[in-house]
């Protein structure tokens, strides 16, 4: 089947790569120090903290811990202990899912309601819907109504888990399981990259096969802007499909506010248009969340 019938076919699909890293065993926290800052700024228009972090090519997984480190840092997500954000997930046609997403980091619980569902969640309806996974149990309910279906608490826990793993990529990308090669580096667009090989064990996963992608780490910011990946679950065995991301700094975290999704067309060529976008806003850690407030 060609990428681009895989495109039209849904694109849930796209999501898919995250879940084999959404069921690795959870790690634990990094304790080591972070730089933190009270101002808000996109990435490209400040300066790299000056901040010695261990980077060695020559051994990947500090190239992996350095992602983390330049993110914020273990030490400080997690004194943040929570966050809200407006997520906005746009298909080229125009058809989006709007949530309110709210996540406990300790215990990884996971909330939403959406207001708006048109690709991913019941696009039959215009209903409010809310989600809800907690300590690996999943619930939903639609406009007040607890949802029992299957099929719906299937998609529920698949969402629940990915979009917390797309919000906390940067710091989950070094959970156990994972294998990591340094390929070299490559400029692009006046920026030089490290890039480095992710994939991940099959008696971690529990998946004969597993995705992988590679991460374009900027040399400077320590920071992943883009990187490939595959999706064999849907024929997709090379890592061609690319997402670039864009990161704003709250409460001393790299934020990856915008991510954009390029499909590659039947002779590998990509567009200048995204085919999907995926926008976060409204982002406050902080909140004061317990675990009993994450209601259907």
């Amino acid at each position: 089947m060609k990428i681009t019938q895989i495109f039209k076919a849904g694109m849930l699909s796209l999501l898919v790569f995250a879940y084999a890293s959404c069921n690795q065993k959870k790690s634990e926290k990094n304790t080591d120090e972070t730089a933190t800052s009270a101002d808000t700024k996109v990435v490209e228009e400040k300066k790299p903290a000056k901040k010695e972090i261990t980077y060695d090519v020559n051994q990947p997984k500090t190239i992996i811990k350095a992602i983390a480190e330049a993110s914020g840092g273990w030490n400080t997500l997690w004194n943040l202990k929570d966050v809200e954000y407006t997520y906005t997930y746009e298909q080229a046609d125009g058809k989006k899912d709007i949530s309110v997403e709210r996540y406990i980091f300790d215990g990884e619980y996971s909330w939403a309601k959406y207001t708006t569902h048109q690709v991913n969640v019941l696009p039959e309806g215009n209903q409010p819907v809310i989600q809800n996974l907690a300590k690996g149990k999943v619930s939903m309910s639609m406009d007040g109504k607890e949802m029992t279906d299957e099929k719906m608490l299937g998609t529920t826990d698949f969402l629940r888990q990915v979009n917390y793993y797309w919000f906390m990529m940067n710091f989950k990308i070094g959970d156990p399981g994972t294998t990591y090669k340094y390929l070299g580096q490559e400029p692009i667009g006046g920026k030089t990259y490290d890039k480095v090989t992710v994939s991940y064990d099959p008696q971690k996963t529990g998946k004969e096969a597993n995705d992988a992608y590679i991460l374009y780490v900027n040399t400077d910011t320590k920071l992943i802007d883009q990187f490939y990946f595959s999706l064999p679950a849907w024929g997709i065995n090379d890592t061609v499909l690319l997402m670039k991301v864009k990161y704003t700094e709250i409460d001393g975290i790299q934020v990856p506010t915008h991510r954009y999704a390029y499909i590659p067309d039947d002779k590998g060529k990509y567009s200048e248009e995204p085919s999907l976008s995926e926008i976060s806003t409204n982002v406050k850690f902080n909140n004061g969340f317990k675990p009993e407030d994450f209601k259907i």
